[in-house]
């Protein structure tokens, strides 16, 4: 199975310019691709002060972010998840679109263990989980802190998806985040394809300004082993080549 994914920081001073510059990045990456995996809100930043704000970037599962790469998926004959606020009669969502090999819209993944800053805008993901096959391997979705979510994990040990599509926006902290996501893989035979952002990022004013750090280091992990990394900073595109042919079975470790 042919994966990609791409490390993007968005200009959340205009959205319109980082679409065009992450749907660019996005068919180099489907090259030769079965799937490509871009960020977590890959097109818009990730951090807002409310609802209001969240309202002025978010779009329906069919807006422009998905029409664009709807294309791209359909060019190149691969599968795309890419993550986007999404806006819906039931409120706000931090999702993920799946887009097939002919550019149609295949599912719309909510997140489902909301971080922090998720919680002035989002609402808590009702999509349930999914596994899509794309020829070559399946694969299903999770955002972000799903990877924490005990839930997630034990469907994923469960369904046993050849690979998580992971879009995120992981927050640097002191440690490995290749050593820590590779932790959570332990009880499960699924390969990881992390698409992160990096920089730093600010929302509020004044004494309320607020500032995190993403990791970057975007990584395909499989089998406890990196076999594709983008640094701590820039934008990238990995790739990297998998076999899941024959019985696997999942490694030690609590679910």
């Amino acid at each position: 199975m042919n994966l990609s994914a791409v490390q993007f920081k968005a200009d959340k001073a205009d959205v319109a310019a980082s679409e065009q510059r992450l749907v660019a990045l996005a068919a180099a990456a489907a090259v030769d691709a079965d799937l490509v995996v871009l960020p977590e809100m890959a097109a818009t930043g990730y951090l807002f002060a409310d609802e209001a704000a969240a309202t002025k970037v978010a779009q329906t599962a069919r807006g422009s972010l998905f029409l664009a790469l709807s294309a791209v998926a359909r060019d190149a004959g691969c599968w795309i998840v890419a993550g986007f606020p999404e806006r819906a009669e039931g409120g706000l969502y931090n999702s993920a679109m799946v887009i097939d090999r002919g550019g149609a819209l295949a599912f719309v993944y909510r997140k489902t263990l909301l971080y922090s800053a998720d919680l002035p805008w989002a609402q808590v993901g009702d999509s349930g989980y999914r596994v899509f096959d794309t020829g070559a391997g399946t694969f299903t979705v999770g955002i972000c802190m799903d990877i924490n979510d005990d839930a997630f994990v034990g469907w994923c040990r469960q369904e046993r998806p050849d690979v998580i599509a992971f879009p995120t926006n992981w927050v640097h902290e002191d440690g490995n985040v290749w050593g820590y996501w590779a932790w959570r893989l332990m009880p499960l035979t699924s390969a990881l394809v992390a698409a992160n952002t990096y920089g730093s990022e600010s929302v509020g004013e004044g004494d309320d300004l607020s500032t995190t750090t993403f990791s970057g280091e975007s990584a395909v992990l499989y089998e406890r082993t990196i076999h594709a990394a983008a640094p701590f900073s820039g934008d990238a595109i990995i790739r990297a080549t998998l076999s899941f042919e024959g019985p696997r079975q999942a490694t030690s470790g609590d679910s």
